[in-house]
């Protein structure tokens, strides 16, 4: 027999927890359905204990940076606390008793299980499958069913990868020490972030790049400055080669490349981004076909009536700050469903933000160059050099980085930025705010920079613009 509630929320992710406690709090009967841990892959596999690595990782490499700028320095590197800090600080032992305690302190309920969307408001779960059930039930949602099933780490289709014990982000964090030798395949954010932070602990690190530069999301002038520090802290970056085999074989890990070449490791981490998880759905009831690849939502999140959608299922960027955005557009969205408000705005991307937390830390908001000229746009660029400006000559050790403006010059705004190099991530927040407000670019070249800052890196950037 079904049961009913007002609101089934399909996976309690960073996303769908959110809208389930809120829309709980506002009072609405809501079941929060999870086959794993409630938080989702943020807390406790990704974004940060990964950062509790990187920020380990930086302590080292600002060690290493006092000969020649402040005296003597001598390092011993550690994993022991790093790993001490990510199972009891960040994961509890990757326990989430204390975020169930908190969802259902808001009037929720909790049911862990694997649950698959059945269409008409109907959430089918197997609490057989998630721990702590041995059965099966079904719940029909009067107002709706969110969907936040997330994501799953994507493994290339390369002969014999399929049979040996690799990494994935998750064995990569909660690894109790750093191995003596690490293979990484794939060279996105991920990718870099975890081999740049076991290199500074003493692992010896090959990364696998298929394409010509790290992180080639990003302007390749970020790529480029990438590879050049990664390079010269001693990691070994291949680019432009691809993985043709894998076999693991008396503890060692063997990638055989597409030109003959192998190259062997202790272990092996597999970061060549991630899937949606869509095998939970009705495909259906979301006119959805075989091969899509994405769940299609308007700016309201809802993807069919009386179903709404969020996070990595939409593909509008696979970020906890994307999911956490939506989460509040999808709450507006249900509680307008359930006659308790308006909608209220929709979703606007045009300055999605996202980091790589490498050294530098490269942040990135709105479109590069290549994406702004593929749009047809009439566009400058202006470009500035940390190591240029007062404060990054100030810094010196440790100093790389740009900033790279992109503007539309038919209406004379930005439409992308990049910020390169200390504290990239923290730069870049104010360019965030004129890409998304759209203010124009003699506007802030009459703002005034505080200095000696990093961020005045911009103003640079800005009279380069002009001149270009």
């Amino acid at each position: 027999m079904a049961r009913e509630c007002d609101v089934v929320v399909l996976g309690m992710g960073p996303g769908g927890e959110e809208v389930a406690g809120r829309l709980a709090e506002a009072g609405l009967d809501v079941v929060g359905v999870e086959a794993e841990l409630l938080g989702g892959e943020c807390p406790y596999w990704a974004c940060v204990p990964s950062k509790m690595m990187v920020r380990a990782g930086d302590l080292l490499a600002e060690a290493r940076r006092v000969p020649g700028m402040a005296g003597a320095a001598r390092v011993e590197p550690d994993f022991t606390p790093v790993h001490a800090r990510i199972r009891d600080e960040a994961t509890a032992d990757w326990d989430d008793a204390a975020a169930v305690e908190r969802f259902t302190a808001k009037g929720g309920r909790f049911v862990r299980g694997r649950g698959r969307f059945a269409g008409q408001g109907r959430v089918e779960v197997d609490t057989g499958t998630g721990g702590g059930g041995d059965g099966a039930e079904t719940f029909t949602a009067r107002v709706g069913v969110v969907l936040a099933t997330g994501s799953a780490p994507a493994a290339p289709p390369v002969p014999g990868l399929g049979q040996v014990p690799y990494w994935t982000n998750r064995e990569a964090v909660s690894a109790a020490e750093a191995p003596e030798s690490l293979l990484v395949l794939g060279g996105g954010a991920v990718g870099v972030e975890l081999a740049q932070s076991y290199a500074r602990f003493g692992t010896r690190v090959t990364l696998v790049e298929a394409s010509e530069r790290v992180v080639s999301a990003e302007e390749p002038e970020a790529g480029d400055l990438l590879l050049e520090v990664l390079r010269r802290e001693g990691l070994t970056v291949l680019t432009g080669a691809r993985a043709a085999a894998a076999r693991y074989a008396d503890g060692a890990f063997v990638l055989t490349l597409d030109g003959g070449e192998e190259v062997s490791a202790e272990k092996l981490l597999v970061a060549t981004g991630r899937r949606p998880r869509l095998d939970a759905l009705d495909r259906a009831a979301l006119g959805l076909d075989a091969e899509a690849r994405r769940v299609e939502v308007d700016a309201h999140m809802r993807a069919a009536p009386g179903v709404w959608a969020l996070g990595d299922l939409v593909g509008e960027g696979a970020f906890t700050h994307v999911a956490m955005y939506q989460a509040d557009v999808a709450v507006r969205a249900v509680l307008a469903a359930a006659g308790r408000g308006e909608a209220g705005p929709g979703a606007d991307y045009r300055a999605v933000p996202h980091v790589t937390f490498t050294d530098p830390e490269i942040g990135s908001v709105g479109l590069t160059e290549a994406a702004a000229r593929e749009r047809g746009l009439t566009v400058r660029t202006g470009t500035a050099r940390v190591p240029d400006g007062v404060r990054g000559w100030i810094h010196k050790a440790g100093n790389d980085g740009l900033v790279k403006l992109v503007e539309d010059a038919g209406r004379g705004v930005l439409v992308g930025a990049t910020a390169a190099g200390p504290m990239g991530g923290e730069v870049l927040y104010g360019l965030a705010v004129a890409v998304r407000a759209a203010v124009p670019t003699a506007t802030l070249r009459d703002m005034m920079f505080a200095f000696p800052t990093f961020h005045r890196s911009v103003l640079e950037a800005l009279g380069d613009l002009a001149t270009d």
